[in-house]
């Protein structure tokens, strides 16, 4: 649906972009401190560890099927043990897999763990907006209304209007939703979305 089309557009970018530049980002974390001769080995080992843990990422993602427990295992412990931005990923990955075979709780808990990985606002938006509407499908919307709490960006502001409008209308706050989805038709949204938004707010009526 062209509702989640920037989020997971999003996503794709951040995985091309993290595996195009991983090793470019270590060098430059570290190239103002290589000055210091005894650093030089380690600039030079981070920027390896980057893009084995890349090549990894990229391994264990693509074999991953949902019919095959195992390679579902193998992504989760990778995103266990790698608290950065490809930890986060493959967290988000794990998630959709655990979502698809409605382990709410198990992709909740995925989620949570992913936003703890990365420092990317971008994927943090991702990741709070995908768990903000499993936290809405398991009933629990003032949970939902506090993660889209955490949402930053003008980008994403018609979709947590549009979760936010849901979250506040499975409440009974009928106003509130109306209000929310009001405010998503009024920003720079898709006109799919929009209309959606707004055929919404009729059906309130």
């Amino acid at each position: 649906m062209e509702v989640y089309s920037n989020e997971n557009e999003q996503v794709d970018a951040l995985r091309r972009f993290f595996a195009d530049n991983g090793k470019a980002l270590a060098v430059g974390l570290v190239i103002g401190i290589t000055a210091l001769g005894g650093w030089r080995y380690w600039a030079s080992h981070q920027a390896d560890s980057a893009k084995e843990v890349s090549a990894r990422y990229q391994q264990l993602t693509g074999a991953m099927q949902a019919d095959k427990p195992q390679t579902l295992e193998a992504v989760a412990q990778f995103s266990s043990e790698n608290s950065n931005t490809y930890g986060a990923l493959a967290a988000l990955d794990v998630a959709k897999q655990y979502v698809d075979g409605n382990q709410l709780d198990k992709a909740a808990a995925q989620l949570q763990n992913g936003l703890k990985d990365t420092k990317d606002a971008n994927l943090q938006a991702v990741l709070n907006l995908r768990l903000a509407r499993i936290q809405l499908q398991q009933n629990q919307a003032d949970a939902a209304l506090k993660t889209l709490d955490g949402v930053k960006g003008d980008g994403w502001t018609a979709i947590v209007a549009d979760i936010r409008g849901e979250a506040l209308l499975s409440k009974g706050d009928k106003q509130g939703a109306r209000d929310a989805w009001s405010k998503g038709v009024a920003s720079d949204a898709s006109p799919a979305l929009k209309q959606m938004m707004q055929m919404k707010m009729n059906n309130l009526s």
